[in-house]
């Protein structure tokens, strides 16, 4: 039997978007609470099928019907700005760059990866000027660009010409024109804006685009130059461009989120910092995947701030056929929000959600086994983020030098007064109490 789907009223044209800005978790509660798992709202100036829960949101991210599709939808949030990358691609093309991509994440590349993945965050945290009320969030963020240039890029070098705090901006002009209310590239807007970061970062990359495909190293981008498919055809210069402007925005965004998410609450459970501070201690200072693997105090911590704060709040689809979810018809060309933070608050599926604790993804609780879909901070289905390992990774290699270096708090009552206006991020810069750490490693532990 189909249903009659609920719709939300609110203000003309922007409907709930106010709501989502000022706290979107509340807001998707409340709308869970009043209007069911599958609803309708206006969202910045049209209506959207809003999918709440996690049998709602895993319709779309399974997609065993093929009817929701990942570019229109974001297209229509940040489409002129990541055209290209592959969260913008669907179906068969989808599947093509995706094979083709995969290769660059393979266990021997991460392991290449890696081991310039140590040296950079070193290089980075010596910055590090302890203190009250360091900021640790724009800290991060500038570590993770410099990663992010080194890893995917093959070093400074390429950045001669171009400041990276101008790519930087670009990058942040993009990602925030999603939540723009002109929708046009008219000065002063959002829009506006990312229209110039785009044009920034097209001239930065197509720059350095040739010398990659002569001479190229171990880095991403080079890879992106040389990796082709069964058949033997790699990217155009156009793909390799549009894939590094997408990567480089998620490899270093997302992670600078977790880390932060990570150090606020270490910062306020000290027991788990030591806990995991003295797992650190026993390894080297550039560990292996494997001895990464092994923090198991770490994995957990980095699951638990997943939950509480996923990097993608929400992921947008549209559908290109008409579908039915949990009883509830949804046309074809309706924009949809799948909502997957909500599910990581329900209190059905976790104890205290509003709680850090991550012994919860500790046997014999394991609460995110509770559902299959309740916890799904990299997303799911096709489009589930080919990265999520090399993130991994990186998300581990950061806190496990941040742990062996230093000592920091974070006030008990402190709430992270977080932007939602794109990826979510502390808007006061994250303030931690940051003290250089004056015991060295054990004498078992490689430096």
């Amino acid at each position: 039997m189909v249903e009659t789907t609920p719709r939300r009223r609110g203000i003309p044209y922007l409907g709930g978007t106010w709501d989502y800005l000022k706290d979107p978790q509340r807001m998707m509660s409340e709308h869970y609470a009043r209007f069911g798992p599958v609803s309708e709202m206006d969202f910045i100036g049209q209506r959207w099928t809003v999918l709440l829960g996690p049998d709602a949101t895993s319709a779309a991210l399974r997609n065993p019907e093929k009817a929701f599709a990942s570019e229109p939808g974001w297209g229509r949030l940040v489409g002129p700005f990541f055209h290209g990358g592959l969260m913008l691609l669907d179906f068969g093309e989808h599947h093509r760059h995706r094979r083709v991509l995969q290769q660059a994440f393979t266990r021997q590349r991460l392991e290449g990866y890696l081991g310039a993945l140590g040296p950079a965050v070193a290089t980075g945290l010596t910055e590090w000027r302890p203190g009250t009320g360091f900021r640790a969030y724009p800290a991060l963020k500038s570590l993770t660009l410099d990663i992010a240039t080194d890893i995917f890029m093959g070093g400074h070098e390429l950045t001669d010409d171009k400041g990276m705090q101008e790519v930087n901006d670009a990058f942040i002009a993009c990602v925030q024109a999603a939540m723009g209310i002109v929708r046009a590239p008219l000065p002063g807007t959002r829009w506006g804006r990312a229209t110039a970061g785009r044009a920034v970062l097209e001239e930065f990359l197509g720059k350095h685009l040739p010398l990659r495909r002569a001479r190229p190293g171990d880095d991403l981008f080079s890879a992106l130059c040389t990796l082709v498919d069964d058949d033997g055809t790699g990217f155009t210069d156009a793909e390799v461009i549009n894939h590094m402007i997408f990567l480089l925005m998620a490899a270093h965004d997302t992670t600078t989120i977790t880390v932060s998410t990570i150090l606020q609450h270490l910062g306020q459970s000290p027991q788990w910092q030591e806990r995991c501070r003295q797992e650190s201690m026993e390894l080297p200072e550039f560990p292996s995947i494997d001895e990464l693997q092994g923090l198991e105090s770490l994995d957990l911590v980095m699951r638990e701030a997943l939950r509480m704060v996923p990097p993608v709040p929400v992921l947008a689809r549209k559908t290109v056929a008409e579908v039915e979810v949990m009883g509830h018809r949804i046309p074809a060309g309706r924009l949809t929000a799948v909502m997957v933070h909500h599910q990581h608050h329900m209190a059905e599926y976790w104890d205290e959600p509003e709680r850090f604790d991550p012994a919860r993804f500790a046997d014999p609780r394991r609460e995110d086994l509770r559902h299959r879909h309740a916890w799904e901070p990299f997303g799911g289905g096709v489009h589930k983020c080919l990265g999520l390992h090399f993130a991994g990774l990186e998300v581990k290699t950061i806190v496990h030098q941040l742990l062996r270096r230093f000592d920091w708090s974070v006030d008990k009552g402190y709430v992270a007064p977080m932007n939602y206006h794109s990826l979510p991020f502390p808007k006061d810069g994250q303030p931690i109490n940051l003290a250089r750490l004056e015991r060295a490693a054990p004498t078992g532990a490689r430096a």
